[in-house]
């Protein structure tokens, strides 16, 4: 069975959301790391358009809202698994997860 964004009444709306997504998004939506938009397929790299709610689950096929920006590699080991992309913050414990204000490491006294 062919899914709904690759043919009938969403294809035509999932190409026209893709191509607005891979011209204003630059960073993946499941890493978080920067996209190279000049990179092709079969790249590991290459920029792709990911459900956030994967279609198989219930996710709208062609919506802008469940679209954002992929790796391929970051696509394909998604799957079509339900991703939580919301960063926590850390929890803290005292003054030991304080944030880093310098790096200690580069000090020469």
């Amino acid at each position: 069975m062919t899914r709904a964004d690759r043919q009938g009444a969403h294809r035509v709306a999932f190409e026209k959301n893709r191509k607005r997504i891979l011209k204003t998004e630059n960073t993946c939506g499941i890493c978080g790391k920067p996209v190279n938009l000049q990179l092709k397929a079969p790249d590991p790299m290459s920029p792709t358009v990911d459900h956030k709610i994967p279609v198989a689950k219930g996710g709208h096929p062609s919506a802008i809202e469940n679209l954002q920006l992929a790796h391929w590699t970051c696509n394909r080991q998604k799957s079509d698994k339900l991703f939580n992309n919301i960063k926590e913050e850390p929890k803290v414990l005292g003054n030991r997860n304080l944030p880093k204000s310098i790096d200690w490491t580069l000090y020469k006294g």
